[in-house]
C-alpha cells in the first residue's frame, strides 16, 4: 500500500472499532430487503404516496456531507438511486454515527422517497443498518481503474469502477444462453463430458499434464470436447452438445488463451451442409441478441450478419494469394514459400503444418465479410471425413470474419481404417518432435469400429464474444490466467 492508502486503512479500521463499541456488528449476516433500487425508480409515483417506508440495500458509491445534511449514492446490482440524511430527522447522535461509514460500504436503508427541488428521486432515510464496513477505498469513481495489468489481476476492482465491464460480463451470460437456448430448442442434448483425459484429443494443441493420486497415473486436461460426445454417437444419442473448459499449454495472444470456454456440437444423419444452414441462424441470433441488431463493428470495419455469407474455396483462395496450386505442391515449394514469406517453421513440419502457416499469413487476414471457408488438404484436418470430388480435400467448413476463424466444422470422419491411418501419420509427426501432433486414442478407434452414423459436427470458442465486443480475449475473460506478480 502507498502512504495515502496506509492512512486510509487505519482510518477506516478505527471507525470499524467505532461501531463495534457502539454494539454495532459490521459484519451481520440478514440484509433484509423490500425493494431494488430499478423497482423503486420504476415505480417511484406509486412508491412515495403516503411517505410508504422501504427498505434498500447496496453499496455506498458516493458520499457529500453539508453539515447536517448527507447526500449520497446507494447502488445494488440493479442501479444506484440518490440517499439523504437530515439531522432534524434522525437527531444528532445518529448522524454521527454514520459519519463511520464510508464509500465502499454495504449498508440497509431505510426510508421515504421524495424528490428533491432539483427534481432528484431521493431515499430520504430515517434508518440505516451496516451490512458489511470495507477497509480500502475504491477506485476513484471519476477516473476510474484504466491500468490493463491492474484491471485484469484485481477485476473486482475494474468491475466495481467501470460499469461497462460489468456489462460485457452480463452480455457474455447472453451470449452463451443464445447458444445453449437455440441448441435445446432444436433437440440437442446438452451433457458434461470428463476434463481429465487418458489420452488427449481432438485438437492439434500441446496439453497440461496432472497427476491422479488416487489412481497413480497422469492425466490429460482435455483439450478439445470432441472425441468423448462422438462416443456418444456411437453409444445411440443423434444430437449431443457441451459447453466447458478447455485447457491448451500453448502461447498467449489477443486471440488465445490457455484456459477457456468453448462449445462442441454432434450431430447424425447431418453433414456440413446442414451445418452452414444451421449457423447461418444461430450467429445473426447471437448478433441481435448482444445489440439488438445484426450490424456490429471491429476495429473500424462494420459487418452485417444478416446478410447472406460468402463460400470461400480454400484451394482457390490459397492459389489466388500465394500462386501455389495446392492439388500439385510439394514439401520443398511450401518450405521455399515460407521462407519468402518469412514464416518460421519447425524443422518437423510436414506439407500440411506448412500449408495452414502459409495460409494465416497470406489468406486469412483477407477473409473480411461473414462467409464460409471450405474443403482444405485432408493433411490439416485429421478427424474430417473427404469430399466425394477429391479424396485429397476434407469437407470441413470454418466461419471466417474480420480476418480471422470464429467456428470450425466438419462432415465428420466415422470411418475407422482412414482414421488409424491418420492418427498414426498424427504419431509420426509426434516422434519426430511435434507436440502440438495428436495422439493414436485406440479407445476412440475401437469406439468407431462399432459404428458411428454419418455427422456434422462443430466448434466455436469464446473468441466469437471478443470478437464481437472489439476486445482481446484475455479482456473477455472475467479471471483470466496471469503472469506471477512481482
Amino acid at each position: 500500500m502507498t502512504e495515502k492508502e496506509e492512512k486510509l486503512y487505519q482510518d477506516r479500521l478505527k471507525k470499524l472499532e467505532t461501531l463495534k463499541k457502539a454494539g454495532i456488528d459490521p459484519y451481520p449476516a440478514e440484509a433484509a430487503r423490500d425493494h431494488s433500487v430499478a423497482e423503486v425508480l420504476a415505480d417511484f409515483a406509486k412508491l412515495s404516496k403516503g411517505r410508504k417506508k422501504i427498505t434498500l440495500v447496496g453499496r455506498i458509491k458516493a458520499l457529500r456531507v453539508h453539515g447536517g445534511l448527507v447526500f449520497g449514492n446507494i447502488e445494488d446490482g440493479s442501479g444506484s438511486m440518490q440517499f439523504m440524511l437530515r439531522e432534524e430527522d434522525l437527531g444528532k447522535d445518529k448522524l454521527e454515527l454514520f459519519a463511520n461509514f464510508d464509500m465502499g460500504d454495504f449498508f440497509a436503508a431505510t426510508g421515504s422517497l421524495i424528490e428533491t427541488k432539483r427534481g432528484e428521486k431521493t431515499l430520504l432515510l430515517s434508518e440505516f443498518k451496516m451490512l458489511t464496513k470495507s477497509l480500502r477505498a475504491l477506485p476513484d469513481q471519476f477516473h476510474g481503474l484504466k491500468d490493463t495489468e491492474t484491471r485484469l489481476r484485481k477485476r473486482y476492482l475494474d468491475l466495481l469502477a467501470n460499469p461497462e465491464v460489468r456489462e460485457m460480463f452480463r452480455k457474455k451470460s447472453v451470449f452463451w444462453n443464445t447458444v445453449r437456448e437455440y441448441l435445446v430448442k432444436r433437440g440437442f442434448l446438452e451433457v458434461e463430458t470428463p476434463v481429465l483425459e487418458a489420452v488427449p484429443g481432438g485438437a492439434e494443441a500441446e496439453p497440461f499434464i496432472t497427476h491422479h493420486n488416487a489412481l497413480a497415473r497422469d492425466f490429460y486436461l482435455r483439450i478439445s470436447l470432441e472425441l468423448p460426445l462422438k462416443r456418444l454417437l456411437v453409444g445411440g444419442y443423434e444430437k449431443v452438445f457441451e459447453i466447458g473448459r478447455i485447457f491448451r499449454n500453448e502461447g498467449i495472444s489477443t486471440e488465445h488463451l490457455q484456459d477457456y470456454t468453448q462449445m462442441e456440437f454432434y450431430w447424425a444423419y447431418a453433414d456440413y451442409n446442414d451445418l452452414m444452414g444451421m449457423l447461418g441462424e444461430l450467429y445473426p441470433q447471437i448478433v441481435k441478441n448482444l445489440f439488438g441488431t445484426t450490424k456490429v463493428t471491429n476495429q473500424s470495419v462494420e459487418i452485417d450478419w444478416g446478410k447472406k455469407w460468402k463460400r470461400y474455396d480454400y484451394y482457390d483462395l490459397f492459389q489466388e494469394h500465394t500462386g501455389i496450386d495446392l492439388s500439385k505442391t510439394t514439401v520443398a515449394e511450401l518450405k521455399a514459400k515460407a521462407e519468402q514469406l518469412k514464416i518460421r517453421y519447425e524443422k518437423f513440419a510436414d506439407k500440411g503444418r506448412l500449408i495452414d502457416l502459409i495460409y494465416k499469413k497470406t489468406v486469412r487476414p483477407k477473409l473480411i465479410e461473414p462467409g464460409f471457408l471450405l474443403d482444405p488438404p485432408v493433411e490439416i484436418e485429421p478427424l474430417a471425413k473427404r469430399t466425394p470430388k477429391d479424396p485429397n480435400r476434407v469437407e470441413r467448413v470454418q466461419v471466417m470474419a474480420w480476418g480471422t476463424e470464429l467456428g470450425k466444422g466438419f462432415s465428420e470422419l466415422n470411418d475407422p481404417i482412414d482414421q488409424r491411418g491418420r492418427f498414426e501419420d498424427q504419431m509420426k509427426l509426434r516422434e519426430a518432435g511435434d507436440k502440438e501432433a495428436q495422439q493414436l486414442d485406440e479407445d476412440f478407434v475401437e469406439a468407431l469400429e462399432f459404428g458411428m452414423p454419418p455427422a456434422a459436427g462443430f466448434g466455436m470458442s469464446e473468441r466469437l464474444f471478443a470478437v464481437l465486443m472489439d476486445k482481446s480475449v484475455r479482456e473477455t475473460v472475467i479471471f483470466p490466467p496471469m503472469k506471477e506478480s512481482k
